[in-house]
């Protein structure tokens, strides 16, 4: 007997998380998209996780350049997280942001960057989870972004 998908997704409502924009860029384009699923997987070697979805063109650009960029948003970056989840957006000729050493765009005023290097890719029901190593990390300042029972939140609120 399997849950409910819609149960399932009220279910898992209940676990705050932060907020990451997945960037990625492949020749001249750069795309993002915001991911919740987002996870340390070792310290040594320092691996971390993210599940993108099956049909999404993040996975698609990954796949081929193997390298990309976690940036963690900060409290007032709410509207980056909702620009970066309408699928097919291209808002980099408007967001201020830079360029990784890796090529991946790093969102200003993050809470901080990790940029990675493609390990393996498995398959996750409608997703594939990415296991990838840390290659460089930056770290900003300020207050996380969380998203609690459907919405942006921050700690306190």
């Amino acid at each position: 007997m399997t849950v409910d998908p819609d149960e399932y997704r009220e279910g898992l409502s209940f676990f705050a998380s932060g907020i990451t924009v997945i960037t990625v860029s492949s020749g001249a384009e750069m795309h993002g998209m915001t991911a919740t699923s987002f996870a340390s997987v070792s310290l040594v070697p320092p691996l971390i996780s993210v599940a993108l979805e099956k049909k999404s063109r993040t996975l698609e650009l990954l796949r081929d350049v193997r390298a990309f960029a976690v940036n963690l948003l900060g409290r007032d970056q709410e509207d980056l997280a909702r620009t970066f989840a309408i699928k097919g957006a291209k808002p980099f000729g408007r967001i201020p942001h830079r360029v990784g050493t890796n090529g991946a765009p790093l969102l200003a005023s993050s809470l901080g960057w990790f940029e990675c290097s493609v390990d393996s890719i498995v398959d996750g029901g409608d997703h594939e989870v990415v296991i990838a190593v840390v290659t460089r990390i930056e770290q900003g300042a300020g207050e996380p972004l969380v998203y609690y029972r459907r919405d942006y939140r921050s700690l306190g609120s």
